[in-house]
């Protein structure tokens, strides 16, 4: 399978249902890129398919989600091409930790409480690669220190209920990088914490990736961690992409009405002066995300869009461009 050599992954008209007699398409038919080196945020509210386009790519769906269309060609460490999506459950379990590696939002619900961190990490070496077991622990101290947790030998031996909920992310971390992957997926994982804390965790994030050179997809409902951490943003809504761009273009110029929804939410920057003077307060998007048992006919947005026309009713529109590198779902992204 071929795959342009700075890519790394790239996701090809992804289709993820859930259900039997009602078919969920939480996933409907995603396009999206990931260079090497390069952190893409992938962004929308809670329902929108972020999350599961994520455990799409670690094949870690849960019953009855399913994959019925689309390709996923991934270069792994080793250089050769594999799509991720009819890979063998074999091959997969060789990929993720390895290869691909995961963070996800609560790490308390992720790392095994009855394991030290120690032993956790040490599992996660000596799985991948043939080493003695003092040397995966030497190898877990390492990956302690690489994520900043001060006396890391002492450590070694706690469980995780021993340590604060910024110091277990940091384990998570550690445990993701342990293998060094080339594809970190990071799910929302600043969520459960303290704004402090996650200005640290971010900052750890973005100078881990930069001194190792993997490549990050980053799973946020967070406008403002994608503005601290992203490269370029996807923004998805009821299962698709609606606005694709580099990050200061999408800041600067967005596209589509749902992406300038989803900024008015945003404190820092709804909370601005007008050319008078007049501070203007944060615009909640009106509405509900639809349900994708029968979502809405056209565009999926047009009935919380301020901008919807007739023709937004009745025709779905497709990703088209609208600048360098900047994607838009919308009969009138160039009004908005």
């Amino acid at each position: 399978m071929a795959l342009d050599e700075e890519l790394i992954l790239s996701i090809d008209n992804l289709q993820t249902h859930f259900g039997v007699r009602q078919i969920v398409k939480a996933v409907d038919g995603v396009q999206l890129q990931v260079r090497r080196g390069e952190t893409v945020a992938l962004v929308g509210e809670s329902g929108s398919g972020k999350s599961v386009t994520s455990l799409s790519v670690m094949r870690l769906l849960s019953h009855p989600g399913r994959i019925v269309g689309g390709s996923m060609p991934f270069r792994r460490t080793a250089g050769d091409v594999i799509d991720l999506a009819t890979a063998s459950e074999k091959e997969m379990r060789r990929i993720r930790g390895r290869d691909i590696a995961m963070i996800f939002q609560e790490p308390m619900t992720s790392l095994n409480p009855l394991l030290t961190v120690g032993d956790q990490i040490g599992e996660m070496i000596a799985l991948h690669y043939p080493v003695s077991k003092s040397e995966a622990r030497r190898r877990a101290k390492e990956m302690l220190e690489h994520v900043e947790i001060p006396g890391a030998a002492s450590r070694l031996d706690n469980y995780p209920h021993e340590m604060s909920g910024g110091m277990r992310q940091r384990v998570m971390i550690a445990l993701a990088l342990a293998c060094e992957p080339a594809l970190l997926i990071a799910d929302e994982p600043t969520t459960a914490l303290d704004v402090t804390i996650q200005a640290q965790i971010l900052d750890l994030l973005r100078r881990l990736q930069e001194s190792n050179g993997m490549s990050v997809l980053f799973v946020t409902h967070n406008l403002g961690v994608v503005a601290e951490i992203a490269h370029s943003v996807a923004v998805m809504y009821a299962g698709r992409i609606v606005e694709q761009a580099p990050v200061g273009d999408l800041f600067a110029q967005p596209s589509h009405p749902y992406t300038r929804g989803l900024m008015a939410c945003v404190p820092n920057a709804a909370l601005h002066r007008s050319s008078d003077g007049e501070r203007h307060r944060m615009t909640p998007i009106p509405g509900d995300v639809p349900n994708l048992v029968s979502p809405p006919s056209g565009c999926a947005f047009h009935p919380r869009c301020s901008y919807a026309v007739a023709q937004c009713t009745t025709e779905p529109p497709s990703l088209a461009i609208v600048g360098d590198r900047h994607l838009s779902r919308c009969w009138r992204s160039n009004e908005v």
